[in-house]
């Protein structure tokens, strides 16, 4: 095979400018332990977009589409090693595998983008696909065969599987950090894009009652997708009516969604694309006995019980559109204009 590789490498942090394509990457050669996977398909997402601009940085404390500011530490585990290969949405074939390998080529596989890392002192440690490591927007990908899981057998098109990893991922820890079951009632925000759609599928799953955050021109794709009501973004939500938030949106709205918890409910967030600062009345909070879930580090058993839900094709993604990865740009304007519902998919 070719020693190099077309794909895209992030420069620094920035606009869309910091994103370049190469063709002179040099393919990695996977050592002990290792696969390297050649890349069928790759989502986009949030956090790719939060990642070049940087707004992972502490001093930034806007929402995610209003960064204007130079940040040396804007990754996920801050400063990140330039030129970064992103990309944590993966689905891909096995090309090559180093010693004591199980996975053989040809298998096709997929893996979290949260990549557990616990250690002592630190029991929720991770690395980020495309972020601390090279990700997925390149022809081929470099990474560790514990972190893989096989999708072969599953009846998901390689662009669907590379929809849900980071949505759906993200989406099934929130529920299982939450202790969303049956007969809960669940308000998720956010609700007709990537993680949000994902929770309303997957919370729908478990027998919830779903209600969904969205533009009225989405209430119908939310409602597809499992939810029974939707609210209107920035309406007045009813008090104490839900037993569960998911929240990706975070922003002057997190105020409202505490008062929408029932006394005893649970909010669990993953996201803050409105603004990571928000206001709180702690009164709320400890008088109402509501529990609150930061949720990034997932448990093996989270991606593992997804990935049962994929080689059963139980659960499906909502996929608008796809982009040779080289449109990456383009890709990405789109996503950041929310205009299209659900997921975009880059193919090398």
């Amino acid at each position: 095979m070719s020693k190099t590789m077309q794909g895209v490498y992030l420069t620094r942090h920035g606009g869309p400018e910091a994103l370049e394509w190469r063709e002179d990457i040099p393919v990695p050669t996977p050592g002990p332990g290792q696969v390297l996977v050649r890349v069928a398909a790759a989502g986009v997402n949030n956090t790719d977009i939060n990642t070049r601009i940087g707004w992972y940085a502490p001093e930034v404390t806007g929402a995610t589409d209003a960064v204007d500011q130079d940040v040396e530490a804007g990754g996920w585990g801050g400063a990140l090693a330039f030129p970064r290969i992103q990309g944590g949405d993966l689905c891909g074939i096995v090309e090559q595998v180093g010693p004591g390998v199980a996975f053989k080529p040809g298998q096709r596989v997929t893996c979290p983008i949260n990549l557990p890392r616990p250690r002592p002192g630190n029991p929720t440690g991770f690395i980020a696909l495309g972020s601390e490591i090279d990700g997925a927007f390149a022809q081929y990908c470099l990474l560790e065969a514990d972190d893989l899981y096989d999708v072969t057998e599953s009846p998901l098109t390689d662009v669907e599987i590379a929809a849900i990893p980071c949505a759906f991922g993200t989406a099934e820890n929130l529920l299982t950090r939450a202790g969303v079951t049956a007969g809960h009632k669940v308000l998720i925000t956010g609700a007709s894009g990537g993680v949000g759609l994902a929770a309303v599928q997957l919370a729908a799953l478990r027998g919830a009652s779903v209600a969904g955050v969205t533009s009225a021109a989405k209430a119908d794709t939310v409602r597809a997708q499992g939810a029974s009501e939707t609210f209107e973004r920035n309406a007045p939500l009813p008090q104490d009516s839900f037993d569960v938030v998911i929240d990706v949106v975070g922003g002057p709205t997190f105020p409202g969604l505490i008062r929408a918890l029932k006394p005893g409910g649970h909010y669990a967030v993953s996201g803050a694309i409105a603004g990571p600062i928000v206001q709180a009345d702690l009164r709320e909070i400890y008088l109402r006995d509501i529990t609150l879930h930061g949720c990034t580090h997932q448990a093996f058993e989270v991606f593992g019980r997804l990935v049962e839900m994929i080689n059963a094709g139980r659960i499906r993604p909502l996929v608008s559109k796809t982009y040779p990865l080289r449109d990456i740009a383009k890709a990405q304007e789109d996503f950041q204009s929310k205009a299209l519902p659900g997921k975009l998919v880059l193919i090398p």
